[in-house]
């Protein structure tokens, strides 16, 4: 497909952090290579191409300048002390750009997060890339870039400006733990260890971990991004299972003397999809875990699924979820899931929290009656806000951690509307029962005989705290939708194109039949009259309808590509990105929508 080189758009928005308060140009970067990370702090996939791209900072360092565009998707992300929060929070040291009214988003026509766009040293777009797991292809890229603009190439340190040093007992806590004891064993999630907190929530009794990043088991173990707890029967050696997001691992730990272990996982981060009830090596972002069903459930929101672990055998296996980000009920084979954050577990039931679509799902054992999984609240991908009243109107915003309360209600961590809310199952209604919390990130039960208080995990407050329950507040009844222009579609025959180029020195992987495929999905459903599905290819014919204004495409493209030379003993790459495109149906508008995986333009001649 031949497309027209342009000069890189400014870069405008709200300010700038990580440069000491100074505003930056693509003038005065010019003679640098410019990597253009448009990401937001709620997305999983953008977290992991923060992790991918620090390796290339470090080995760019003298030619290479990566500028964060934070583009918001939910209204919380807007905000400038959050944005500043998510910065410290996930160790970006790079420029970023705050861009909450998505000018410079719409300047390079991003249409995903994450989207990666690189800008040569004389100021042109030489790629546009969707997705994650671009790190090797981007090295190959740079390393072209820097042999053919060797003439105007300007090494030395780039702009980037680190902000002073926080000091808190607690950085960014995830989640927690009511110990027998009455202590709380807490994840000090940007400190990369373990805290037990004494029953007064403030006492540190003893610390797990160096905090220093790192994957390391034994007395003096290390972690990255600590988050779920959940505890296990004795009998196996170790007492709580950990999901080391970071790690991409699950780690036991024996309480009595600190002691870890990894119990799955390798390190590295899953690349493949993997089926419901198969099983993989790697893990992909592990968020949160709970007791249920005699196995350990794990909320793998890197790759929206729910898995199982067995500590009688170390086994793993996927539980529920296509792999696909969105919302769908029904059996686990079918079922979408969107970065699944919180479980909770009670009888035949696991209550999960699905940050992504702001929604609260069950999944049922083996339900009497409909489908294994299915929503309590939440409307979907795009659309959240803060609202109580009957549970199929009511609104979420990104909600990170659900417990079951005495009564079998459920409290909801809601962490960007900051609150708590209550969900009753039974009569199908939501209320809020606590406000102004500093984006909560887990809520569990006071432990022993005190089912008068909630304990929340305040992230973004570097704290737990007590909440009296029942308490009520009012949500204000905002509901909220993804901002992002409309792409405008004519009704009837429409072409999908997905642009992939592989990197130079691989070559798409046709070995056993054709290496990409597409999965596409409409809401409401009835704005795709044909082509919906799964099927080899990254072209597709469309039909929409005629009759509705507009609506949401779902498109899943896949692609993979295999190093030159090795035979059948080349590494092979995936790529893979999801897009919810908005789309509005007019009359005589464009008849094909065209998406970048992975587009590189010609260099300059």
């Amino acid at each position: 497909m031949d497309r027209i080189r342009v000069r890189a758009p400014a870069l405008r928005g709200r300010r700038w952090l990580n440069t000491g308060g100074r505003e930056l140009s693509l003038e005065e970067l010019r003679g640098k290579i410019v990597l253009l990370d448009f990401w937001t702090f709620c997305c999983v996939n953008c977290l992991h191409v923060l992790d991918e791209l620090r390796a290339l900072e470090e080995r760019f360092a003298d030619v290479l300048v990566v500028v964060g565009v934070h583009s918001p998707k939910f209204a919380h992300e807007a905000d400038p002390a959050a944005v500043e929060a998510a910065v410290e929070r996930h160790d970006v040291r790079h420029p970023v750009l705050d861009d909450p009214e998505l000018t410079t988003w719409d300047a390079y026509a991003a249409r995903a997060w994450p989207t990666l766009v690189v800008v040569d040293p004389r100021g042109y777009v030489v790629a546009h890339l969707a997705g994650e797991g671009h790190a090797p292809g981007l090295a190959v890229l740079l390393e072209e870039l820097v042999a053919e603009h060797a003439d105007v190439l300007r090494r030395g340190g780039g702009p980037y400006v680190a902000p002073p040093e926080p000091e808190t007992a607690l950085r960014f806590p995830g989640k927690a733990l009511a110990l027998p004891g009455g202590t709380f064993l807490v994840s000090d999630t940007a400190h990369h260890r373990l805290v037990e907190l004494a029953a007064d929530l403030v006492t540190v009794r003893r610390v797990i971990g160096d905090g220093v990043r790192g994957l390391r088991d034994g007395g003096a173990p290390r972690f990255s991004e600590p988050l779920g707890l959940a505890p296990v029967p004795p009998g196996h050696g170790y007492d709580v299972v950990i999901a080391d997001s970071g790690n991409h691992a699950l780690r036991g730990l024996r309480l009595a003397d600190g002691h870890v272990t990894t119990l799955a996982g390798t390190g590295e981060q899953l690349r493949e999809r993997v089926p419901v009830g198969t099983t993989a090596r790697e893990l992909s972002t592990p968020w949160d875990v709970a007791w249920w069903d005699g196995r350990v459930v794990v909320a793998m929101a890197g790759c929206h699924q729910l898995w199982s672990f067995d500590p009688r055998t170390g086994a793993v296996a996927v539980l529920a979820g296509t792999g696909d980000e969105g919302l769908r009920d029904g059996n686990p084979e079918e079922a979408f899931f969107a970065q699944p954050s919180g479980l909770a577990a009670c009888g035949e039931t696991l209550w999960v929290a699905d940050a992504e679509t702001s929604a609260v799902r069950a999944v049922s054992v083996a339900p009497r009656v409909g489908a294994a999984v299915r929503t309590v609240a939440g409307q979907g991908l795009f659309d959240f806000g803060f609202r109580d009243g009957p549970a199929a109107k009511a609104l979420l915003q990104h909600p990170l951690g659900v417990a079951v309360l005495p009564d079998g209600s459920l409290a909801v961590a809601d962490t960007y509307n900051g609150a708590i809310r209550r969900i009753d199952p039974d009569a199908g209604t939501v209320e809020t029962i606590a406000t102004e919390l500093a984006e909560p990130s887990d809520v569990l039960l006071s432990p022993g005989t005190d089912d008068r208080h909630l304990v929340v995990v305040e992230s973004a407050g570097h704290r737990l705290t007590r909440v009296p329950i029942p308490v009520r507040a009012t949500a204000p009844g905002r509901a909220d939708r993804v901002r992002r222009n409309r792409t405008a579609l004519s009704p009837g025959p429409v072409t999908l194109r997905v642009a992939f180029t592989p990197p130079t020195g691989q070559h798409l992987d046709d070995r056993f039949g054709e290496p990409s495929s597409l999965t596409v999905t409409a809401d409401p459903p009835e704005l795709l009259v044909a082509g919906a599905g799964t099927a080899p290819g990254l072209t597709r014919e469309l039909v929409l309808a005629d009759g509705l204004l507009e609506g949401v495409l779902g498109v899943s493209a896949a692609a993979a590509s295999c190093d030159e030379g090795d035979g059948v003993f080349a590494a092979c790459h995936r790529y893979q990105q999801d897009w919810g495109i908005p789309v509005r149906l007019v009359a005589g508008a464009a008849a094909e929508l065209v998406l970048d995986l992975r587009a590189v333009h010609d260099p300059i001649g």
